[in-house]
């Protein structure tokens, strides 16, 4: 299951999420990334929300995963389609992605903002595209945990964005984190499955 941690008055998570053989600091250790990596300041008409998620399979696989900018489509069950304008991936890169059907939106124009393979940070701010979520900008980390004894992954996403005409900062998060725990549980259902296909020793992190 994905835990939350809100900002403000939302400052909560799902308790539950701890319960999975995780070890090696638990929430202290996710409040402390918190301060340190995900630093938004929400503006006066915008909400913030942060989530996380312990992965089943080590830090390596998840962040191949993650970091793919390029190919967002690997893990994102909602992105149906990806192009990077221009050639080489580096920090301002912007992509042009299209988004399936069932979603309030059909394509959205990213830039990205931070690309950090020592300590696993990405950064992604929207900068166009046909829907709702004006100036939305997330960070993601990835963080090396021990589950179960074995190789495993804490993720933690986190994200700022406007409040629409006519919605709550409430049902703003509410749905932004909807979308992030379908994209963080496929996240582990395709690193799980590829650890299982390469299974990797109890001490590689």
């Amino acid at each position: 299951m994905v835990g939350l941690l809100g900002g403000g008055a939302r400052a909560w998570r799902l308790s539950d999420e701890a319960a999975n053989g995780a070890v090696g600091g638990g929430a202290a250790t996710e409040a402390d990334y918190m301060r340190r990596l995900h630093g938004h300041a929400p503006g006066e008409n915008q909400c913030t929300s942060a989530l996380v998620k312990h992965i089943k399979a080590p830090v390596h696989l998840v962040w191949s995963l993650v970091r793919s900018f390029d190919q967002p489509q690997r893990y994102k069950p909602f992105v149906s389609r990806c192009v990077v304008r221009g050639g080489d991936l580096e920090i301002g890169s912007v992509r042009e992605v299209n988004v399936k059907t069932g979603l309030p939106a059909t394509t959205s124009t990213e830039r990205l903002e931070q690309l950090d393979d020592d300590e696993h940070i990405l950064s992604v701010k929207f900068v166009g595209g046909d829907h709702r979520l004006r100036n939305y900008s997330s960070i993601i980390t990835v963080h090396p945990q021990s589950i179960d004894g074995r190789p495993g992954t804490l993720v933690i996403e986190s994200f700022v964005v406007d409040v629409p005409d006519g919605n709550t900062k409430d049902e703003t998060c509410y749905f932004v984190e909807a979308v992030i725990k379908c994209n963080l549980t496929s996240l582990a259902e395709v690193s799980e499955r590829l650890a299982v296909q390469s299974p990797t020793s109890p001490l590689e992190q």
